[in-house]
């Protein structure tokens, strides 16, 4: 398909403003804009609202003859609690191919960048882009949960300048996808427990006349969906007369074991308290109380069966093939034993095509389903790939994301989706931070809410070198399903060139195609130019072909060892209950699924805090579970949650909406984006906001002891020459003037350093200031003083994915 472009030129500011301020201040294109540049018609789509529309699924059939595009995948390192930013980057990349590296029908090259840039660059272009026409790009996504929206991780649209908008209905409702999980996920629910019942308080007799009723002329007749139970048990008939006693008895009675249903109620938000409840305590439940609980609803296995459909008539069938539970002669039963498997694709008749949006650039996005990547295959979804690929055709390209860290998301990215999907990526990004490599290196703690510790804020090129063990294990893993591996460098304010080289070195020495550093989410599209260069030279020079982990002809157990093996485990323990599970699905005949590892995203191994490359450590297996209809079987690796809590201070707390104008208040509205959370500018008058800012720039000259004793010594020898050096000093520090900053604070400590040696010959405490106040980095990436609250109740908080420092309380 031609495209008509639709590319947006972004007015990037310095410091980056908060996400909700920069997607607010672009106003979306309409998506039927975004739709003809991927050359759709209105017959391929449903439009909901202005900025979003469904992408029909019967595109699929009008480009079936059409070839594909390449396929990348967005993996990552081992992540802090912080997040490395792979939305981000996904979306950088996304906007650099489609919005800088676009060629135009006449075959000239689109310029950007200018003076002696602009050569640099087209010289460099020129030499890797000598087909008569680019082709698209789409960016294929995961819809949030608004649980962690809500609660303390915020959305999930990328960030700064590499956003998916509009933001605010991105991060909410979407066109509801989730909400029609939820309800065909508790519908399913509520079957299971109403069958109990009505099993334990009715004769055979009594329920075979109520499932197949009599009409009027007194003639029975099954539903269906019946035939699919009397399939499964055997039976060929199809007049329910014809039965035999023992027939109707087989036919009307799952005689589910209430101990083994594994099919638990969701919503999606976060509740605590709804981890375990108790049902049937009502007076007409006849005592049958059980107890159970509820999930958030992106970790039901019908978001895990939307991810991995290929089609509408697929769906069904994995639908129909879900597993609730065991009958107590140990046979599973599905929801099709149940009569609700139609049912339940009716619900999801609409959320099975993909949301249609836009980037800040105006690359189109495809969003569609959001499974959690540890209890789940955690990518988006296959028909949404599929589509994308279509629409690309050859030579462009489909960008999707894997969840958390390489050995999760990107490992069941090519043993689940790609083995579903049929798909063969030619590439895997592993996105990494200097800051995760300090952390694997042996650096301190890093907590979400705290400020990072100044190990993370100064080089230290020995502690990154010391890290990148962790980025050598991610590369070898991922070399050995057959692609190319190139590794994106997330650029901070604080990283030096040096810390930068030392990532590539080790890139490069662990076999990576290349290793590019990237600077999106301070200037979108233009900074992943580099990467989305060596993203394209990856794909072209591919030739290899997909190779697996394992073969599913292994045993359940081989298969996860073999994936235990790639975290560095030189052995397996199965609990009790785990052996058992193997055994009842080797009998029930699922051991020829894929394995879904479910186990923390913080470490290679079980152990969060192990970090770097663990090696020689046993992999223990509380208990082994599965998802039928999905296609897996899922081990569990520690104790993993499938319904988070809400913090202390939520989210929420800072979510509000304008009475006037209907839109969130960016002052009120907390986001994450890109796994890295943010916070939006102060909404005071202007004068008080000047005068916080300065009271935020006074802590910070005076938070260093030493610091302070040589202000203190300047005012008192001159006060008005200190005190018109310090205006300087905050005035520049607020037009963000690096140089004046710098220059106002070192004449300030000059002159501390002059008067106190010649009036009071104070040397130590002269050289220690001066040494102390040039030493410190009074840079955008700076995270000054530790008190949580400061003198005055301000602090800066590290802005997770940029480095930018940014005001306001950065605990939550």
């Amino acid at each position: 398909m031609s495209s008509s472009k639709t590319i947006r030129r972004l007015a990037v500011s310095s410091p980056v403003p908060a996400d909700i301020d920069i997607a607010n201040s672009v106003e979306p294109l309409l998506i039927s804009e975004i739709a003809e540049s991927l050359g759709l018609r209105p017959e391929h789509y449903d439009l909901y609202g202005k900025y979003k529309a469904k992408v029909l699924l019967s595109v699929l059939d009008e480009l079936k003859t059409s070839e594909d595009g390449y396929y990348v995948v967005v993996g990552g390192i081992t992540p802090t609690p912080l997040g490395e930013g792979k939305s981000t980057t996904t979306v950088g990349l996304c906007q650099a191919l489609g919005a800088f590296l676009d060629k135009k029908a006449n075959g000239k090259i689109e310029r950007w960048w200018m003076g002696q840039q602009e050569k640099k660059f087209q010289r460099r272009l020129n030499s890797l882009t000598s087909r008569e026409e680019f082709s698209d790009v789409v960016t294929c996504i995961r819809q949030p949960s608004q649980g962690p929206t809500f609660g303390i991780k915020g959305g999930a649209a990328g960030g700064g300048y590499s956003q998916v908008i509009p933001m605010d209905e991105f991060n909410l409702h979407l066109t509801g996808d989730i909400h029609a999980i939820t309800a065909a996920n508790n519908l399913l629910a509520a079957a299971v427990d109403t069958r109990i019942f009505h099993e334990a308080s009715q004769s055979d007799k009594a329920l075979f006349n109520r499932l197949c009723p009599p009409n009027k002329q007194g003639q029975r007749s099954f539903a269906d969906i019946m035939f699919r139970r009397l399939k499964k048990l055997g039976i060929s008939k199809t007049n329910p007369d014809d039965l035999t006693p023992e027939e109707v008895k087989r036919f009307v009675r799952l005689d589910i074991d209430p101990d083994s249903i594994t099919w638990r109620r969701v919503m999606d938000i976060n509740d605590r308290f709804l981890r375990k409840i108790t049902v049937g305590q009502g007076p007409e439940e006849k005592g049958m109380v059980r107890e159970t609980g509820f999930d958030i609803s992106v970790a039901s296995e019908i978001m895990a069966v939307l991810a991995l459909t290929t089609s509408l008539s697929d769906m069904r069938e994995r639908l129909g093939r879900m597993v609730i539970g065991n009958s107590k002669s140990g046979e599973p039963i599905t929801a099709d034993d149940l009569g609700i498997g139609g049912a339940l694709t009716v619900l999801m008749k609409d959320a099975i095509h993909p949301t249609l949006m836009q980037t800040l650039e105006g690359t189109p996005v495809l969003v569609h389903a959001g499974p959690f990547a540890n209890i789940a295959h955690g990518n988006s979804s296959i028909v949404a790939d599929k589509i994308a690929i279509k629409l690309v055709g050859k030579g462009g390209f489909v960008i999707t994301e894997a969840g958390f860290g390489a050995d999760i998301g990107t490992e069941k990215f090519m043993n689940i989706k790609s083995r579903y999907s049929g798909l063969t990526p030619q590439c895997a990004i592993v996105v990494a931070t200097i800051r995760a490599l300090k952390m694997h290196g042996g650096g301190p703690e890093v907590v979400a809410g705290r400020p990072l510790d100044h190990a993370y804020l100064n080089e230290n090129v020995a502690l990154v070198e010391a890290g990148c063990v962790n980025l050598v294990r991610h590369i070898t893993n991922t070399k050995l399903y057959g692609v190319n591996v190139v590794v994106a460098i997330n650029k901070f304010a604080t990283d030096t060139d040096a810390e930068m080289n030392a990532v590539r070195n080790a890139a490069l020495a662990a076999g990576a195609f290349d290793a590019v550093v990237c600077t999106h989410h301070a200037h979108g599209g233009k900074g992943a130019v580099d990467l989305g260069l060596a993203v394209q030279r990856a794909c072209e020079s591919h030739s290899k072909p997909l190779k697996f982990l394992y073969p599913l002809d292994l045993s359940i157990k081989e298969k996860i060892e073999a994936i235990a093996k790639s975290y560095g485990a030189n052995g397996v323990e199965y609990s009790e209950q785990a052996e058992k599970q193997i055994e009842v699905y080797i009998k029930q005949g699922f051991s020829d699924l894929p394995i879904c590892m479910a186990k923390t995203q913080y470490s290679f191994s079980h152990i969060p805090a192990q970090k770097g490359a663990p090696e020689g450590f046993v992999l223990p297996i509380r208990d082994v579970r599965a998802s039928i209809g999905a296609g897996f079987i899922y081990p569990l690796v520690g104790t993993m949650s499938t319904m988070p809590g809400l913090p202390t201070r939520p989210c929420f707390f800072d979510i509000d909406i304008d009475i006037a104008s209907g839109k969130l208040e960016s002052s009120k509205f907390y986001i994450e984006s890109s796994d890295c959370m943010k916070k939006v500018s102060d909404s005071r008058p202007k004068f008080n906001r000047y005068v916080a800012r300065h009271l935020q720039y006074f802590y910070e000259l005076i938070n260093n002891t030493f610091y302070l004793t040589g202000i203190l010594f300047s005012f008192s020898l001159s006060p008005s020459f200190s005190l018109s050096l310090f205006l300087t000093y905050s005035f520049s520090k607020l037009k963000h003037d690096f140089s004046s900053t710098m220059l106002a604070k070192g004449w300030l400590m000059l002159h501390v350093f002059y008067k106190s040696i010649t009036q009071y010959g104070l040397l130590v405490i002269s050289v220690t200031s001066l040494s102390l106040s040039l030493s410190s980095r009074v840079t955008n990436s700076s995270v000054v003083g530790s008190c949580p609250c400061g003198p005055f109740g301000f602090i800066f908080h590290h802005d997770r994915v940029s480095g930018d420092e940014q005001p306001g309380d950065a605990l939550k």
